[in-house]
C-alpha cells in the first residue's frame, strides 16, 4: 500500500478520503467467501482493500481478492457504493480516514485455490448466507444484506 504510506508522510494523521473495494465471492453452491482478518483481530469480512494509484476500482477488487485469498476472479457486478460519516475509520495507529467503498459480487472464479496470505488473514471460509458469523465488519454485513435484497 505505497500510496497510503506516501500520503500519510505528507498529511500525518489528519483525516483523508480513501477509496476501496470489497468483493462478495459466491461459489457454485451459493456460499459467500469470508476472510477472518488479523486486523481487527478475529473479525470476519469480505476480501478487499484500498485502491492504489493508477488502479480502477475493479482492478483493486481483483488484486485484493488475489492477494488475500489466492483466487483469480473475472467478471464483477456492482452491488453498492457507500460513503459518509458512518464510514469513518480510526486505525489503531491513530490514522483517520473516511472510506468510499465499492461493493462488487462475482461468481466468476477463473483460477487459484484458497490460500491464506499470512499477513492480513487468519482464516478463509465459505458460509451459507443464513450462517454468517456474528463477529463481522458492520459495513461488510450491510453490503451482503444489500446484495441479498437485490437477488430476492
Amino acid at each position: 500500500m505505497d500510496y497510503v504510506k506516501e500520503l500519510r508522510a505528507l498529511v500525518g494523521k489528519r483525516p483523508v478520503i480513501l477509496v476501496g473495494a470489497v468483493v462478495i465471492v459466491v461459489n457454485d453452491v451459493n456460499k459467500i467467501l469470508l476472510q477472518q482478518r488479523s486486523y481487527p483481530y478475529g473479525v470476519w469480512g469480505l476480501p478487499g482493500g484500498l485502491m492504489e494509484l493508477t488502479e480502477s476500482t475493479e482492478d483493486c477488487a481483483r488484486r485484493e481478492v488475489l492477494e488475500e485469498t489466492g483466487l483469480v476472479i473475472g467478471e464483477l457486478e456492482l452491488v453498492s457504493v457507500s460513503s459518509g460519516p458512518e464510514n469513518f475509520v480510526k486505525a489503531q495507529n491513530g490514522d483517520e480516514f473516511y472510506v468510499v467503498t465499492i461493493v462488487y459480487v462475482t461468481r466468476d472464479i477463473l483460477d487459484g485455490c484458497l490460500t491464506l496470505d499470512g499477513d492480513e488473514s487468519l482464516n478463509l471460509q465459505y458460509f451459507k448466507v443464513e450462517q454468517l458469523p456474528k463477529n463481522m465488519v458492520r459495513s461488510h454485513r450491510e453490503a451482503i444484506n444489500d446484495y441479498l435484497s437485490k437477488i430476492s
